[in-house]
């Protein structure tokens, strides 16, 4: 067994990896990703990174807002949250809702669509499918804010007042379920069967995955470890299903056949896949100036090389970059984790599920719109 020190340790990795994924959708490299991101949404009409505004502008949020206000001074991850929704020099683009227009797009209208004769599709994009977008948005945001809870089980005075930290919570489930009844009052008034069962079975991944990711035992997380597999199955289900299901729906929405919906989910899927691999690897291929090094010990080139090596020298790894203060010492542990195949092996997945997603849209006609989609795709392997 670790001595108890180690389990301290690990219950921080974990927080730390639950800080991360409060990112709207992490860039791959700001100037290049923006350019990629700025282009596409000049086709689909406007910027998506507003798609929600209407509803965080309304009166109910805005009165959330005001009272978020009182958190600041304290270290609760909500105010960390509503900054990014304000200003994130990275993390500000809104792409689950953007991939959703585009595909939309890029298929078109439907030839058998007669009954969507009555809509009027805005830079070839039928209303129902923006509106999917949006929704596809408030669910994403949703979720982010009710990540933002803190377990006040390990609640320290750093962290400010604990009253303070109990009302963070509070506003955190409050402001949440807002936005998640907002999404599911407008998945209702599609009126598509289908597209609300879709859309429900990835809002029960999303909570599924985020379950997975709480139930790890702090105590015995570093004995057993997430194999590969389990990383994926886990990572699809708290990054991918909602934008592959939202991207099958977005077809369904169009009556498009089973065909084109299967090729809209695996581009969904594959790209959500290769996102988030980048978004794991960019510690270990870029040095962050000025920034304390850290990273998740479930970020995926970690997993890869704890199978790699196996877990015995895993442990003594671990045990080597252990500071006088308990802590881990990160920039000695990347090192380990980079002197093996775990970054390469996790560089050469994430080439995997790009070059995955830029195959189920081949099948689309070319147009402006299927080219921004494979601009993204191949953006996810740029570091």
């Amino acid at each position: 067994m670790l001595p108890a020190t180690w389990s301290r340790l690990t219950c921080r990795a974990l927080s730390r990896q639950g800080q991360r994924a409060l990112s709207l959708f992490s860039s791959s490299g700001p100037s290049n990703w923006t350019k990629v991101v700025s282009d596409a949404e000049k086709i689909v009409g406007y910027p998506t990174s507003f798609m929600s505004l209407r509803c965080l502008l309304s009166d109910e949020l805005s009165n959330v807002a005001m009272h978020v206000r009182k958190l600041v001074g304290t270290q609760h991850p909500l105010l960390n949250t509503a900054r990014g929704f304000v200003y994130d020099s990275r993390n500000n683009l809104q792409m689950r809702g953007l991939i959703v227009l585009l595909l939309s797009k890029a298929a078109g209208p439907s030839h058998t669509a007669s009954d969507l004769l009555s809509q009027d599709m805005v830079s070839g994009i039928y209303p129902s499918q923006r509106n999917l977008a949006e929704i596809t948005e408030l669910i994403h945001t949703a979720f982010l804010v009710h990540r933002g809870v803190v377990n006040l089980k390990e609640w320290t005075v750093s962290d400010g007042p604990l009253k303070d930290m109990e009302f963070g919570n509070k506003m955190a489930v409050l402001s949440g379920d807002f936005l998640l009844a907002n999404a599911c009052t407008g998945l209702a008034e599609l009126n598509n069967t289908k597209v609300v069962e879709l859309i429900s079975s990835a809002i029960g991944d999303l909570v599924q995955g985020i379950y997975y990711e709480n139930s790890i035992n702090p105590e015995n997380s570093l004995n057993d470890g997430v194999d590969v597999a389990s990383w994926e199955e886990q990572t699809f289900l708290s990054n991918g299903a909602l934008l592959a299901k939202s991207c099958q729906a977005a077809m369904e929405l169009a009556q498009h056949d089973k065909e084109s919906q299967k090729l809209a989910y695996k581009y969904g899927k594959h790209l959500s896949l290769g996102h988030k691999l980048n978004s794991d690897l960019q510690p270990f291929v870029k040095s962050s100036v000025g920034e304390p090094l850290s990273f998740s010990l479930s970020a995926a080139p970690v997993v890869f090389h704890r199978q790699i090596v196996g877990q015995e020298r895993w442990h003594q790894q671990l045990q080597q970059v252990q500071t006088q203060r308990n802590q881990l010492d990160y920039s000695k542990l990347l090192a380990a984790v980079k002197s093996e195949k775990g970054v390469s092996t996790a560089v050469d997945l994430c080439s995997y599920h790009s070059n995955k997603a830029l195959e189920a849209i081949q099948a689309f006609p070319s147009s402006e719109a299927r080219s921004a989609l494979e601009n993204i795709a191949s953006a996810v392997t740029k570091f």
